[in-house]
């Protein structure tokens, strides 16, 4: 519950900005907290979804991490 209730929270202070970066923030946070496969599911989102944003090449670099470390 305290997880769901900080993402929220992140979300909102984040409003309408850059969608992949919300996700990217998003993401991080999850990681915190090793909740690491919904991190992944967020860093996939941002490859396929923001293919050409700044946040997608460090999604990718993440993402090849954490399957590495699987």
């Amino acid at each position: 519950m305290r997880r769901f209730l900080a993402v929220c929270l992140l979300l909102l202070l984040v409003g309408c900005g850059d969608k992949a970066q919300d996700l990217y923030d998003t993401a991080q946070l999850e990681e915190k907290q090793f909740n690491k496969p919904h991190a992944m599911k967020l860093y996939r989102q941002i490859v396929e979804e923001y293919a050409n944003s700044p946040y997608a090449k460090q999604a990718k670099t993440r993402l090849a991490e954490l399957e590495k470390a699987r």
